[in-house]
């Protein structure tokens, strides 16, 4: 019996050390940080998601507007608000899939805001200049906060995969988390066209 009790306060003294030394706490904390900075990230989009219904209302309010490019909007918001992601399973595959519903939705805007050009009086109308600044404020936001994003996993993954931790982090389940990647088409360089 005493021989038994040796050996798990043997455990425990060389255990508290190598715990306290590895750097797991370390990872928690640099973890914490990547899942408030999601946090930040999808508080963006929500804001995002919130404006949207008073923009497609103030919109509605003019009878010959295109209503197949409202629906679109309509359509990718749903859509867009379906896609959600646990910070603690920041995958490839559910990243790709949030960011694909929030491109359908960022494309359905462009084209809906390309679409007002036509329409001298609603681009004059008040509430749309607020809602469109307000969408452009949450639109820099949202680039800010994905941004951040990056950065805080960058820190956070190299730190996992820094030896010697690289050799014990996964036992205690930190993996590799994803970043944001760049949109479709983002490293294409629009076409000018002067002679409209």
């Amino acid at each position: 019996m005493k021989n038994k009790s040796f050996i798990y306060l043997l455990a425990m003294v060389i255990a508290v050390p190598f715990f306290s030394s590895c750097g797991y706490n370390k990872m928690v904390s640099l973890d914490e940080g990547v899942t408030s900075q999601w946090a930040n990230v999808e508080n963006s989009y929500q804001r995002r998601m919130d404006l949207i219904p008073n923009l497609v209302s103030t919109v509605k309010g003019y009878a010959d507007f295109e209503q197949q490019t409202l629906i679109q909007v309509i359509e990718a918001r749903a859509k867009a608000t379906q896609v959600t992601i646990d910070p603690t399973n920041l995958n490839e595959a559910n990243m790709k899939q949030f960011q694909q519903a929030q491109g359908e939705l960022s494309s359905s805007l462009s084209r809906l805001l390309v679409t007002i050009e036509r329409y001298p009086d609603l681009k004059a109308n008040q509430n749309f200049l607020e809602l469109q600044a307000q969408l452009e404020g949450t639109e820099n936001r949202i680039s800010v906060e994905r941004r951040k994003f990056n950065e805080i996993v960058q820190s956070y993954n190299s730190y996992i995969r820094s030896f010697p931790r690289v050799i014990y982090s996964g036992w205690f389940g930190f993996e590799k988390k994803v970043y944001f990647e760049a949109d479709q088409g983002a490293s294409q360089v629009p076409k000018v066209d002067f002679s409209k």
